[in-house]
């Protein structure tokens, strides 16, 4: 850039892993140029990953699936009104926005003869990755034509007052504290129950507390509170009490993590905690959560457990894991064997190759 932007739009249109993914993105760009108005254009229900985020100035939200005339006058007054539109994802409509919002503007697009019309929306666009390049460096592909320096950190945020309600529910807790979040959005990223159980029970022996979190889907909430029954006396259920803010800061507090394939998995290991992440179907090259402090590489194989830094990242057991299909019968609602056939003993030992020994 000849002079600094007075204002930039990021796109990240789809879910809250996304989101957070994204947020070194949106750091680069601030500390490239911190006077520079940063907006992040997202799906209403995903804003909550960085409404309290220090470098961004206004989040704009749009429905999924929009209504023609609200759309048409949400985009009406997107029109150049960014000095820089950087659209993170390769689809139809986060190209338009960029196309629309920027008086210059950069996305990821495929190579592919079949979106070769996209190109011309954008003074510069990038090679899209599905395969060898983890989403946090795909995104941050987008400092390139900008001539910034890219920065690694994920952005995890809570506001004051949420981090002083949590103060408050844990104002008696004394033990150090496990935080299991067991419950992801599909079936196919889940663990079984028996396993959490066994789990809870294993780490409470070891002197840890347990916190279980969770959305507020109805769903999830009777899951997780079902689970809690089961678990050791003075397990705090906390699954549907707690914003995302929230729930940030109640993991910057905790000294282990375990869960699937989820956003909160990803904010677990972006603090540093240490954080186990149960992996079935989906590519860890791809999706394996970030750990805190990482650098310019991929942190993960495509094959096999291993450790990165804070977070040891478990592939369930099955010759075909990943094989990037939505649960054994190709739907959401469906399981993976890789993760059902995953033992409670597995998941004890990787923790244990995290966390200290306690009497």
């Amino acid at each position: 850039m000849r002079t600094p932007p007075q204002s930039v739009l990021v796109i990240v249109t789809r879910r809250i892993g996304d989101v957070l993914l994204a947020t070194p993105l949106m750091r680069s760009v601030k500390r490239a140029w911190p006077h520079a108005a940063l907006d992040v254009l997202v799906f209403e229900g995903t804003q909550a990953a960085i409404a309290a985020n220090p470098d961004v100035r206004r989040v704009l939200t749009v429905p999924e699936r929009p209504g023609a005339p609200a759309h048409l006058s949400f985009i009406a007054r997107l029109f150049r009104r960014y000095d820089i539109a950087l659209s993170t994802l390769h689809g139809d409509r986060p190209t338009l926005y960029a196309f629309l919002a920027g008086r210059w503007r950069a996305g990821l697009l495929n190579a592919t003869d079949k979106e070769r019309w996209k190109r011309p929306l954008l003074d510069h666009w990038v090679a899209f990755d599905n395969w060898n390049t983890h989403t946090v460096l795909m995104n941050l592909a987008l400092t390139r034509p900008l001539g910034i320096d890219p920065q690694r950190e994920i952005a995890v945020s809570w506001r004051r007052e949420e981090a002083a309600a949590v103060d408050e529910r844990l104002a008696h807790a004394t033990a150090p504290m496990a935080v299991l979040h067991p419950y992801p959005k599909f079936n196919y990223k889940m663990w079984h129950r028996a396993g959490w159980i066994e789990l809870a029970r294993r780490l409470a022996e070891r002197g840890y507390g347990i916190a279980l979190t969770g959305g507020g889907d109805p769903a999830e909430v009777a899951y997780v509170a079902d689970l809690a029954r089961h678990m050791p006396p003075r397990t705090e259920n906390l699954a549907g009490r707690l914003s995302l803010g929230e729930t940030g800061y109640l993991l910057s507090r905790a000294s282990a993590f375990v869960g699937p394939d989820t956003a909160t998995t990803h904010m677990a290991a972006a603090l540093g905690v240490a954080t186990v992440a149960l992996f079935g179907p989906t590519d860890p090259v791809k999706w394996g959560p970030w750990p805190r402090g990482h650098g310019a590489t991929n942190p993960w194989r495509r094959l096999g457990s291993q450790v990165v830094g804070n977070v040891c990242l478990i592939q369930g057991n099955a010759p075909c894991a990943p094989c990037h299909k939505e649960g054994c019968e190709r739907h959401i609602g469906s399981y993976s064997d890789c993760l059902q056939q995953l033992t409670a003993a597995t998941v004890i030992a990787a923790l244990e190759r995290l966390i200290p020994s306690r009497p």
